[in-house]
């Protein structure tokens, strides 16, 4: 079957997403320190015990728990702090992830020539809002044609809805996609388990039945293998 749509991870696919975080995070524990008179160590296990208070408040893996202005206020009220200080925070935070935010070498070239041959998608846990951003930060959004979102369909990858919406987005059956992410749980094995192809984006060794590019600059060779053709 022909593939017609090409769906992306964003986090760690298309950049790298823990370099920016440990840059913004740096800049929160600073504003801590000099704002909330607050040491990075305390704060480091602070920001760890609400993450886990967040999850299970939540009450499971939703795009909530992702929500950085709901666990800078969690933070702030559980060490007594004005919570006026959370859209500070957010701020501080942000403002440092997407200026950290640098597209993986070739993701453009990649992406620009698959543009006419598929349709482009990206399929992501996490809020729409900051995707976007950093779809746009990154320089690429013009190339996509449509994004999935754990905050839009409710739940978070691998679960099999999120897949089919992207499915359904793309207008073509899930064995006409090819989805691409640096998870081999979330993206590859989710993917797969939804009657999509896929592909792990990774340095390290694939299991059995694991299809794997190492960098994002090979896809379109993959594409073209995978096809019998060109793209």
């Amino acid at each position: 079957m022909k593939l017609r749509a090409v769906i992306f991870d964003l986090d760690n696919t298309l950049y790298d997403y823990d370099a920016a975080h440990a840059t913004a995070f740096r800049a929160l524990c600073a504003f801590a320190g000099k704002t909330l008179d607050l040491p990075e160590a305390e704060f480091r296990t602070v920001y760890r015990e609400v993450m886990d208070e967040q999850i299970s408040r939540a009450g499971g893996q939703y795009a909530a728990i992702h929500n950085r202005m709901i666990r800078f206020q969690m933070i702030l009220e559980r060490l007594k702090k004005p919570v006026l200080y959370a859209p500070d925070m957010s701020d501080v935070y942000w403002d440092a992830f997407l200026n950290a935010c640098q597209p993986v070498p070739g993701v453009r070239e990649t992406l620009e020539s698959l543009r006419g041959a598929y349709i482009i998608g990206i399929g992501t846990n996490m809020t729409a809002d900051y995707q976007f951003r950093k779809l746009q930060t990154l320089g690429l959004l013009d190339l996509i044609d449509f994004l999935v979102s754990s905050e839009e369909v409710g739940v978070e990858k691998p679960e099999r809805k999120l897949f089919e919406v992207c499915a359904e987005k793309a207008g073509c059956p899930a064995g006409e996609c090819l989805f691409v992410g640096d998870s081999l749980t979330h993206d590859v094995r989710g993917a797969l388990d939804a009657g999509m192809s896929a592909v792990w984006l990774s340095t390290k060794s694939a299991p059995d039945g694991v299809e794997r590019i190492a960098d994002i600059s090979a896809l379109p060779d993959f594409l073209r293998r995978k096809e019998g053709g060109t793209p």
